[in-house]
């Protein structure tokens, strides 16, 4: 299980959102390019990049932000928010994004997904409130069982499901490992977490989790880095514990 610490930008700066609630927001810092510099520095072998305006708007209004940070770093850059055509996605594989996630495009352009799949590596984001999958910056329902739409991509060659809690994300009260363990046995995709881990026993616990011989192949960390209820390095230590 891989760790992608998390950076989600909003107005250029790094932020982080409660329940993915626009109006319930933390700054944590100005400099997102030496905020990803210091996560590589700590050993992360991925980092996750979220822009949060262009989740809302589709509008990519700091690709310039993922741009340089994707230059400033060695290690790869997983990335999502508002991507929604081909030449969006397109961009950002330019400027050296490892792996695009795609979420309201993948409910409304299906199509889009699996053409960008077939050369690119690409993921699906599944951030579902309720166990409904919402789009738009997590605003709209999709009326959609989040199972369901990971079955409809499981045989076009995306690279990994992005699945969130929604209710969980920036809690810190722990992940959703009941509904994890549900998307494991549904899809033979990778499947990365995210949302609600707060402490070294919720990696722990991610890291340990299998169905099947099936195990999560990442794990998200945003707010309990910040928080300092954890460090890039303790999480690290932890996802081999939980191996062992």
């Amino acid at each position: 299980m891989d760790l992608y610490p998390a950076i989600d930008l909003r107005g250029g700066r790094c932020v982080r959102l409660h329940q993915g609630d626009y109006a319930q927001e933390t700054v944590y810092g100005d400099d997102p390019v030496a905020q990803a510099m210091a996560f590589a520095d700590a050993g992360a072998s991925w980092i996750h990049v979220v822009d949060l305006d262009a989740a809302r708007s589709g509008i990519p209004e700091n690709r310039s932000v993922v741009e340089a940070i994707a230059s400033a770093v060695s290690v790869p850059i997983q990335t999502g928010g508002g991507v929604r055509s081909r030449e969006a996605a397109e961009v950002l594989f330019t400027s050296g994004v490892e792996r695009v996630v795609l979420g309201t495009a993948a409910l409304t352009d299906p199509d889009l997904v699996a053409g960008l799949a077939a050369d690119h590596r690409v993921a699906v984001g599944l951030d579902a409130r309720s166990g409904e999958v919402a789009t738009d910056g997590w605003i709209k329902g999709s009326g959609r069982s989040v199972l369901d739409v990971a079955r409809s991509f499981t045989d076009l060659g995306v690279d990994a499901f992005v699945a969130t809690d929604i209710g969980r994300d920036g809690t810190l009260e722990g992940p959703d490992l009941e509904g994890l363990e549900a998307m494991l046995s549904t899809t033979g995709v990778d499947v990365i977490a995210s949302g609600g881990v707060g402490s070294i026993a919720d990696v722990e616990a991610l890291a340990a989790l299998e169905v099947s011989g099936r195990t999560l192949s990442g794990v998200i960390v945003g707010k309990a880095i910040y928080e300092g209820r954890l460090t890039v390095g303790e999480a690290l230590a932890a996802i081999e514990g939980g191996r062992s």
